[in-house]
């Protein structure tokens, strides 16, 4: 299985996995028309995507989300309070999953965890190569950490996780203080500090690589959310390699087909 960003932050979030001739777009945070020039610059035709999974309603997650689905008539996979909340998609589209259940997919098997935010109702993922059983875990925009997500995201391997914030940065920051208790609440977003002790938790021998999400262009900088999580993982003995995603470029974010060396994340599209 492979991944890659299209984008990571407030302006717009989207992840493809594929898996041989398999695709899924996890989140729409853009429009039709940009996600599939993203797509297009790794050799992806929207047409190949097999299905939409959205973690919540949010813009930054799913203002293409119907618009995407109309043109290119992807089923879109969502707990039932997100597509309440998305309400434009098409019913015969709809595709109602439930935390906690592994939901089928072509190419992949997919579960569903509830996680605090203030969203009708948002979930991070565990996605499973059907075709290999690589398994990543996907957590965009959480305010605390389930122990549900801890059971399930353990022995992934990979993981995509939210890096939102330097809880320094925010608290002598621009923001007002009410938007700082949102972010910084338990149903807001993930600190780099919060990130760094799942992280190190979750992290196991055969974790293959940490891909940081969703970075506040506020209060937070790529140098410092990659350094704190990487240092807190070498501290815990672990080797794993750390990338950030970008906020406006795609990147590669895993690559669990190339060859495995022991702490190394393959790169390369």
């Amino acid at each position: 299985m492979r991944g890659w960003t299209l984008g990571s932050g407030s302006s717009g979030n989207a992840l493809v996995l594929e898996s041989g001739p398999h695709r899924l777009l996890l989140d729409c945070g853009f429009g039709p028309r940009a996600v599939a020039t993203r797509l297009r610059t790794i050799g992806v035709e929207p047409e190949s995507i097999g299905g939409l999974l959205l973690t919540h309603e949010h813009e930054d997650h799913a203002v293409g989300a119907a618009r995407a689905q109309k043109k290119y008539r992807w089923p879109v996979i969502a707990t039932a309070g997100t597509l309440r909340a998305v309400g434009e998609v098409e019913a015969r589209w709809r595709q109602p999953m439930t935390a906690g259940t592994v939901y089928p997919t072509d190419g992949f098997l997919i579960e569903a965890v509830e996680v605090p935010h203030d969203a009708a109702q948002p979930c991070a993922f565990v996605v499973t190569a059907t075709a290999t059983g690589a398994r990543v875990g996907i957590a965009h925009d959480l305010g605390a950490v389930p122990d549900a997500l801890r059971s399930a995201f353990a022995r992934c391997d990979a993981l995509c996780l939210e890096a939102n914030h330097d809880a320094e940065m925010l608290r002598t920051g621009p923001y007002p203080p009410a938007l700082q208790a949102r972010v910084s609440g338990g149903r807001g977003h993930l600190s780099n500090a919060g990130c760094s002790a799942l992280a190190t938790e979750l992290a196991h021998p055969g974790l293959r690589g940490v891909v940081l999400l969703h970075l506040s262009a506020v209060n937070n900088t790529p140098e410092l959310a990659g350094r704190t999580v990487e240092t807190a993982l070498r501290r815990a003995g672990h080797r794993t390699r750390v990338r950030v995603a970008p906020r406006r470029e795609v990147a590669v974010a895993f690559d669990l087909d190339g060859p495995r060396r022991a702490g190394q994340l393959a790169l390369g599209i």
